[in-house]
Parts: structure tokens; C-alpha cells; sequence
């Protein structure tokens, strides 16, 4: 082939590869510029979009609930913390009073708020029934000798007619409590008389102590058998020297009096602190719950208000 007919297939050659070329790029642009689908893919993907949404609106809403539930958790968790700040400070300012003496009428108006609800809600008789779960397992755990100097001292004014108004010291009636004061008191009447039968059956001499006048004890022995006491060793009351003493110093002096005559003290029962504090208080003092505070000396003259 001749030198002029090898260029012409040359330029022949080149124009077809040309030719080629741009009909691929042409091609490859146009794929590029562009996405087709068939209408079945475009079914599913508008599909999975719709899906996409209602679970993202599903997890606001339950965000959303989850905020709301958190910030009633927490306002809850404040107002019960303010509660239990409350009953604590009432606890230790109800300790101090008895403990020192003070008069029912000064306490905070909250703390005898807080007093109606522990009687209302059930506490004071939950704390009643444990305390005597307490007081029989000590005396389980012990026998008296029996030369009938082991003795047990009860405030026996726990279960005798009061001399205290409550509703005037703290006007339960007004809390609508009036009923349930009753049967909080009712339970704990039947309580201690349980725990009077049980230290008698176990040969515990009793010795009950009372802050009323000896004038009154015809009167007192008559409603300790009609309630079902009996068989104690002995019935102390106040002497007309004994009328203007404070009743720590009655209760401390009784007390002086049974070890100077050789008694053992083993155990004092009482829902008051005037009987259990002061010296010669003997060997366990037990403290029974109290959710009304009064003091027996500022109310000597008698009534017929059951405890």
C-alpha cells in the first residue's frame, strides 16, 4: 500500500475513535446528570421516607412524655424531702419538749399537723407495735430471781382516765381525727395490758406508778380491775406532801425509796419522760411511742376523757 493510502486509513481510524469517544462521554453524562428508577423503586423509597417520619415523630413524643414524667418524679422527690425535713425537725423538737419539760401549747403549727397525719396514717401504731416487740424480747431474754426484789415499774397513768383535754391542746376534731385519736389510744390501752399479762405470767412483781393524789386511789383500783389489771405488788400515788413537786423529782424520789428498801429496778415503762429520766431509773428504761405531748402536772383535776 502506498505511502498516501497508509494516512487515509489513518484519518479514517482516528474520526471513528473520535466517533466513539464522545458517544461514551455523551453517554456517561447523561447517566451522571440524572437517576431513573422504575415507579416500584420509587414506591419504596417514598414508603421508607414516610416510615422514617412517623418514627421520628414517635421518639418526640415519647421524649416528650419522658420530660414530663421526670419533672413530676422531681417535684415529687422535693415535696416528700420537704415532708421528712419537716418530721424530723417536729421528732427532735417533740424530744427536747418532753425532755425538757416545755408546754404542748408552744409547739410549731406544723408539727401538730405532722402529729394528726402520724396517728392518721397508720405510723404511731406501727411504732407502738414495735416497741413492745422490743420491751417483751429484753424481758424474754431475762428471769427475775425470786426473792420478789426484781421489780418492774409501769406508768400506770398510760391506761387510767385522763386528766387531759386533747382536743383543747390540739383540736384533733378540726383534722377530722377525732376517731382516729380514739383507736390509736384504744390500741394502745390493749398493748399494754397484753404486755402487764405477759411480764405477770413471766413472775415479774409490778409495781405501778401513778402522778394523780392518793385521794383518787379507791377510784384508781376500781378502774385498773374493771380494765382487767390485778395482782400487782403495789399502787404508788402522789402524798399531799408530794402534790407540789415537779414529777421528775416524785418519780426520782419513789424511786430512791424501793433500792434504799433493797428493791432491784430491773425495767420503768412509760410514754412520758418525767418517769424515766432522773437518777436511780435502774437498769432499762423504755419509752413508749406518744404522738400527744402534755405534761400531768398543769392538769391535776380530774376528768372523765379517756386516754
Amino acid at each position: 500500500m502506498s505511502a498516501y493510502g497508509h494516512e487515509m486509513e489513518r484519518e479514517h481510524s482516528t474520526q471513528t475513535l473520535s466517533s466513539r469517544g464522545g458517544s461514551e462521554m455523551g453517554s456517561r453524562y447523561v447517566v451522571e446528570s440524572g437517576i431513573y428508577m422504575t415507579s416500584f423503586a420509587a414506591t419504596i423509597f417514598i414508603g421508607a421516607l414516610v416510615t422514617f417520619g412517623i418514627l421520628l415523630l414517635t421518639l418526640l413524643i415519647a421524649l416528650t412524655v419522658m420530660l414530663q414524667s421526670c419533672q413530676s418524679k422531681s417535684a415529687g422527690v422535693v415535696e416528700i424531702g420537704k415532708l421528712s425535713d419537716d418530721y424530723n425537725y417536729c421528732k427532735i423538737y417533740v424530744f427536747h419538749a418532753e425532755l425538757n419539760g416545755l408546754e404542748a401549747d408552744d409547739f410549731p403549727s406544723i408539727c401538730k399537723d405532722l402529729t394528726v397525719r402520724y396517728i392518721k396514717e397508720g405510723q404511731y401504731a406501727r411504732d407502738l407495735n414495735f416497741t413492745m416487740w422490743v420491751v417483751e424480747g429484753y424481758f424474754n431474754s431475762i428471769t427475775p430471781v425470786y426473792d420478789g426484789l426484781d421489780v418492774v415499774l409501769m406508768d400506770i397513768d398510760d391506761v387510767l382516765p385522763s386528766n387531759i383535754h386533747y382536743t383543747n391542746l390540739y383540736r384533733f376534731d378540726q383534722y377530722g381525727c377525732t376517731d382516729c385519736v380514739e383507736e390509736a389510744m384504744h390500741l394502745k390501752h390493749m398493748l399494754i395490758l397484753r404486755l402487764y399479762m405477759k411480764l405477770q405470767a413471766s413472775g415479774w412483781p409490778l409495781i405501778l406508778l401513778s402522778r394523780k393524789p392518793e385521794e383518787m386511789q379507791n377510784a384508781t383500783l376500781e378502774h385498773l380491775i374493771s380494765v382487767g389489771y390485778g395482782g400487782w405488788s403495789s399502787l404508788i400515788m402522789r402524798l399531799d406532801n408530794e402534790m407540789e413537786m415537779n414529777s421528775r423529782e416524785y418519780f426520782s424520789r419513789r424511786r430512791a425509796v424501793m433500792q434504799k428498801e433493797g428493791f432491784r429496778i430491773t425495767g420503768i415503762i412509760s410514754s412520758q419522760m418525767d418517769a424515766l429520766t432522773g437518777p436511780f431509773s435502774g437498769k432499762r428504761v423504755f419509752k413508749l411511742p406518744n404522738p400527744i405531748y402534755y405534761r400531768f402536772e398543769h392538769h391535776i383535776e380530774s376528768t372523765n376523757i379517756p386516754l
